[in-house]
């Protein structure tokens, strides 16, 4: 499998290897002149969003996996320096950014703004697409405010993070992937579906439960999870989120839908030591601040979709012996 992965994106690498250096930059364009206003309203909007929906905090936290769900170790929160890398079956090595203002300080709210609509870096560089910049750039332009207004505010954090480190051949590849923002208006909460699934968007589900082929999701496959991922104690696979009344979320209500999530409140819940045996990338702790509301309106869209039926095995141990 991981000869299959790396000939796919040799081959990828290939396919755009004549994009130069500098037309991603173009297409792009320049970070923009944008001053964004520091208001309670938007700070407390953009912490919503950034803890417990697009969930920001995940990936630019150091997260403890010796606890269930791996909980963001104390002192790190926003800090960046998870490493995300080959035993992942990514190619190269990546490390979450430090997003507090330790490193934004020098960054331009229109640079901040550009990374997370479009994936380019202050320093012109394409980043990676594990970072979901194109479910970012759809988000109403406002929701992006409120995120950078909100990380203005973070306590600094004082944490230098290496440079990630993608294979030479990926790098077009990740150019190549580069997009200008395509903002959409927030729907109204009333319009249940077409809000749950911008909550969905925003929350990247269906980059985590959707298997790809050659670096590209399988359309035919959307939301019935089966995505595959290496963790200490054996193989975890994501789960199949389509209303598939055997495989999927079929059988669940929307009250056992929310509580789930509510399940892992912080105060109420207390991540438990995993010394051995399952445990998950799905962070609970952080989706679990998602109002009784929006996560009914994300189970109203998911159930909108259509069925596939796909058995997933959510954990496969380490063979021992």
């Amino acid at each position: 499998m991981k000869k299959v992965r790396v000939h796919s994106l040799i081959l990828m690498g290939c396919l755009v290897a004549a994009v130069s250096c500098t037309s991603y930059q173009k297409r792009i364009g320049p970070a923009p002149d944008l001053k964004v206003e520091v208001t309670p309203q938007r700070v407390e909007r953009g912490k919503y969003l950034a803890n417990n929906v697009a969930a920001c905090m995940d990936c630019h936290s150091q997260r403890d996996f010796t606890k269930f769900s791996g909980p963001a170790k104390e002192g790190t929160f926003g800090g960046g320096g998870d490493v995300f890398d080959k035993k992942m079956g990514l190619p190269g090595t990546f490390y979450g950014r430090n997003i507090t203002p330790h490193s934004l300080g020098s960054w331009t709210d229109g640079e901040i703004y550009r990374a997370i609509t479009s994936g380019v870096s202050k320093n012109g560089k394409a980043m990676v697409p594990m970072m979901p910049y194109l479910a970012y750039g759809k988000m109403d332009q406002e929701d992006v405010k409120s995120i950078i207004a909100y990380l203005r505010t973070l306590p600094a954090v004082a944490n230098e993070v290496p440079e990630s480190r993608p294979m030479a051949l990926v790098k077009p590849v990740f150019e190549k992937m580069t997009r200008k923002a395509e903002h959409q208006a927030m729907p109204s909460p009333q319009d249940t579906v077409a809000y749950g699934k911008y909550l969905v968007g925003a929350a990247g589900c269906y980059d985590c439960h959707t298997q790809r082929r050659m670096g590209m999701p399988i359309k035919s496959k959307g939301f019935a999870g089966g995505v595959s991922l290496k963790m200490t104690g054996g193989t975890l696979t994501s789960a199949n989120l389509t209303p598939d009344n055997e495989t999927g979320l079929g059988s669940w209500t929307r009250e056992a839908f929310i509580a789930r999530f509510k399940s892992y409140q912080p105060g109420t819940f207390h991540p438990f030591e995993v010394k051995e045996g399952f445990n998950t990338i799905m962070p609970w702790t952080f989706y679990s601040g998602m109002s009784e509301q929006d996560l009914g309106a994300m189970y109203t869209y998911l159930r909108t979709l259509k069925p596939i039926k796909q058995e997933v095995v959510k954990f496969k141990p380490v063979r021992k012996g």
